[in-house]
């Protein structure tokens, strides 16, 4: 793990990338609906794609802790910047460290590690999504290879995607989630088809596609981990820190709204003064710097207890839960505050706040997340 001197720099040189770079290239992104190579590269280069792969594997191996105040940084810009290389980070990759075989690591971690490679992880379907263990996605074996067939949906980073670690039934439907495996499925593998991502309201330069596998071979060597069944397992392993990532990247853009709402309500004058000096706005601006201040502290502090070993299964949701939904509110409010003008494209507020939307449902709805919340309440209480 780094040292701690090292982690302050990268945090440090992330913002200064952050300021110097994203933000300025956040309107020709939009338009071009397209991230820079030159961008991702440095990004690579920083290693933001390895930030929770271990070094032996090329990465960088940061505590949770020390992950969450780096996204805290890359969540100021544009989400559309971490999307790229979030799965590289999560659900792409944690499987494969939690479940997969050391082989399996060596051949895929160093590569993502290093940016030369994306991972994405197709578990979601046309009629599973929350319900993640309704999947229909089948993979029968056949002597030494696994077929698949099925259609996954809302993969991001597909298009682009070295790597996809898929999740299907390789036992019958009434086994339930116990029937469920997970295969790390290489891009060139025939019987893959990757549909043209989806023209989304926001999140423009982050791609999201349905992938389609037909007939899809795949060796025996796939199935991660080299054992049937445990696929529903691995892929709740990452929900804890897919959580807690996505809350730290809700306190980032939260914390960019705020500054976007000072800037403009100091600038923007009527009645011959600034409207900052209003106390109506200062009010909106209090009760959304209060907020985020709140989502800091609370990601901060399970981030610390989930580094210590502890169960942060109802912590982590809400986190997630109340980070970005406070995200919205504070959306909410500097879009209002910038009134007429934060409806068109001259500000920054009007993309920012498309995309702050859907922070609200992927990696979790706010609604799973209150379910999952009220039914830990419920085992402590029982406990």
């Amino acid at each position: 793990m780094p040292q701690s001197d090292t982690v302050e720099h990268m945090v440090d040189a992330v913002r200064r990338f952050v300021r110097e770079v994203l933000i300025p290239a956040e309107h020709q992104v939009e338009e071009d609906d397209d991230i820079p190579k030159h961008i991702t590269d440095e990004l690579g280069a920083l290693g933001l794609f390895g930030m929770t792969i271990p070094e032996e594997y090329d990465g960088l191996g940061l505590s949770m802790y020390e992950e969450a105040r780096v996204v805290f940084e890359i969540g100021y810009a544009s989400p559309v910047f971490r999307s790229c290389f979030g799965t590289s980070n999560g659900v792409g990759t944690l499987g494969i460290l939690a479940d997969g075989t050391e082989e399996q690591r060596r051949k895929y971690l160093p590569r993502i590690a290093k940016g030369q490679m994306l991972a994405s992880f197709c578990l979601t379907e046309p009629d599973a999504g929350s319900d993640a263990a309704a999947l229909v996605t089948r993979a029968v074996r056949e002597g030494e290879e696994y077929v698949i067939n099925g259609t996954k949906r809302f993969t991001t980073n597909s298009p682009h995607a070295g790597v996809f670690t898929v999740f299907a039934r390789t036992a019958p439907r009434e086994a339930g989630p116990a029937g469920i495996s997970a295969f790390l499925v290489d891009r060139d593998t025939p019987g893959i088809t990757v549909a043209p991502h989806y023209k989304k309201m926001g999140f423009r330069g982050s791609h999201t596609a349905d992938v389609i596998f037909e007939n899809c071979r795949v060796p025996a060597a796939a199935l991660l981990g080299g054992r049937e069944g445990v696929g529903f397992k691995t892929a709740m392993k990452s929900l804890d820190h897919a959580r807690l990532h996505m809350a730290a990247v809700a306190v980032g853009l939260a914390e960019r709204l705020i500054d976007e709402g000072v800037r403009y309500a100091s600038e923007r004058r009527q009645f011959g003064k600034p409207i900052a000096d209003f106390q109506m706005i200062q009010a909106m601006l209090a009760e959304s710097e209060a907020e985020a201040f709140a989502a800091r502290a609370m990601v901060e502090k399970a981030s610390r207890d989930k580094d210590a070993g502890l169960r942060i299964v109802k912590e982590s949701a809400c986190c997630k839960f109340f980070a970005t939904e406070a995200m919205w509110r504070i959306a909410d409010r500097v879009m209002q505050i910038h009134g007429g003008y934060g409806y068109i494209k001259e500000y920054p507020i009007e993309r920012l706040f498309r995309d702050a939307r859907l922070l609200r449902i992927y990696e979790g709805t706010s609604q799973i997340q209150q379910i999952i919340i009220a039914r830990e309440m419920m085992r402590e209480k029982a406990a």
